[in-house]
């Protein structure tokens, strides 16, 4: 049995007890050279997080500038996609081929370690710095990009790398380790497949960040969320036909926020799990006040897919406002198409089988892969309020608009365009083909009571026109 021996928290070596007929004998390895086969990755064959700490401590204790240690953690990009799509027996082969390679891209005096799943570190022995950190890094962004051959499955992933410099970026090795994570994540923010040194500026955003996400798990508590409204118009007579609701967060001293204020740290807590569900419900309430020809819209994260039993909340919030399914529509980004394919198109059948609607949100902005709109049948194309604004000064947004119209009617699928804001918009868009409307020409978002007064207001309107 192997354990450590921890003298004042640093780590000083390993102790090895061993059994014998009249007791035991310990055996001393070298905490750096040599750590005990039970502390190596048994895939890998790579030490871990103790190893990094011994091998730290190890290094400064040698003398000479701090500074001159770097510690670089590395994540690989797009490896659980491997892991899902190809399986676990794969993944691991490529774990293997990934290591190989950074044994050949490090030095004798840099120390590499496996810190667990796809996340790995390297502390760079002592170097000219930055500039070596940083050669080493762009060297492994390059070299862990090229493709892998792994049981006949040819497969590319990526890496992300973030960097942080003993004295300079932490005192103590627990700062260091956490500096670097900053600089890692600062790295995959930034699009991945690149590196990033640590900054001051990361520690302080962090700090923010902690803050905003117990602001918001205290707002869940608190109930400091409310709904608006913003209508939606059949394009031919511009007659209201559904509601999309809108999150907002009534701060205490921020004001109100929208949801990109929060979105972001919501999806990464997975906190949007429970504010999606507290939306679906209040919007299922307010919109069974409506009349039975309008419908309302909410809007999904792609975290709340990874909730299996997503269709089960959804039929407990129509079951319990009593809101007929068809007139529930659920919008999706392709961010959603983009995850676990088969599990997501499972969990989106298991909503239509509901007697629901599905919109795809925001077309035009990601993939905008055809192939979507052939691996499921959606009842609404919403095209990105981005379109809109260009179509009178970019001929290939006008373009784009007329040839998503012309699918949507080859498909029998409604076309709808977001961010319509004056009438000539309003007129080209119609002309364009489009089958619905969404901006602020037809209103802003309103509070529950205003959209009432609206509803009532356009029925009005439509009964004297009869």
């Amino acid at each position: 049995m192997a354990r450590s021996l921890t003298q004042s928290g640093a780590r000083h070596g390993w102790l090895r007890v061993q059994p014998i007929p009249d007791g035991r004998s310990l055996v001393f390895a070298d905490p750096v050279a040599a750590p005990p086969l039970a502390a190596l990755d048994a895939l890998t064959g790579l030490p871990g997080r103790d190893a990094l700490r011994d091998y730290y401590t190890q290094a400064l204790s040698k003398g000479g500038p701090a500074g001159d240690l770097a510690l670089l953690f590395l994540d690989l990009d797009r490896f659980k996609a491997v892991n899902d799509t190809l399986g676990h027996p794969v993944g691991d082969g490529l774990l293997c081929r990934v290591v190989e390679r950074l044994r050949k891209a490090i030095r004798g005096n840099d120390f590499l370690v496996r810190l667990g799943g796809d996340e790995f570190a390297i502390i760079q022995g002592p170097a000219q710095q930055p500039a070596a950190a940083e050669t080493l890094a762009q060297r492994l962004v390059d070299l862990l990009s090229r493709p892998y051959l792994v049981d006949e499955h040819l497969i590319t992933i990526g890496v992300s790398v973030g960097i942080a410099f003993a004295s300079n970026d932490a005192q103590s090795f627990e700062a260091l380790m956490k500096s670097a994570d900053l600089a890692l994540y600062a790295a995959k923010a930034h699009g991945r497949g690149c590196y990033k040194l640590f900054e001051q500026e990361m520690d302080k955003r962090a700090r923010e960040r902690r803050t905003l996400e117990l602001e918001l798990r205290k707002a869940l508590a608190l109930r400091q969320f409310t709904l608006v409204f913003q209508p939606q118009v059949r394009s031919s007579d511009e007659q209201l036909t559904s509601i999309e609701v809108l999150l907002r967060w009534r701060h205490p001293t921020r004001g109100t926020l929208p949801p990109e204020s929060f979105m972001a740290i919501a999806e990464e807590t997975g906190l949007v799990v429970q504010i999606g569900e507290w939306v679906l419900r209040s919007a299922c309430r307010e919109a069974q006040k409506w009349p039975a020809h309008v419908s309302v819209a909410v809007n999904l994260s792609h975290v709340q897919f990874s909730n299996r039993g997503l269709p089960e909340v959804v039929a407990s919030a129509l079951a319990s406002s009593g809101l007929e399914p068809s007139r529930l529509e659920l919008e999706i980004t392709e961010g959603v198409l983009l995850q676990d394919t088969e599990a997501t198109l499972e969990t989106l059948h298991q909503l239509k089988g509901l007697g629901i609607r599905i919109a795809m949100d925001q077309f035009g902005t990601g993939y905008s892969s055809l192939n979507y709109l052939r691996s499921f049948p959606f009842d609404k194309i919403k095209i990105d309020q981005s379109f809109a604004r260009d179509m009178a000064s970019k001929k290939d947004a006008a373009a784009i608009i007329r040839a998503v119209s012309a699918l949507g009617a080859s498909l029998g699928i409604c076309v709808t365009a977001d961010g319509v804001e004056t009438e000539r918009q309003c007129r080209d868009l119609r002309a364009a083909g489009c089958t619905g409307l969404q901006g602020q020409l037809f209103g802003e978002p309103l509070s529950s009571s205003e959209i009432v007064t609206l509803i009532a207001g356009s029925l009005n309107s439509s009964i004297s026109e009869q």
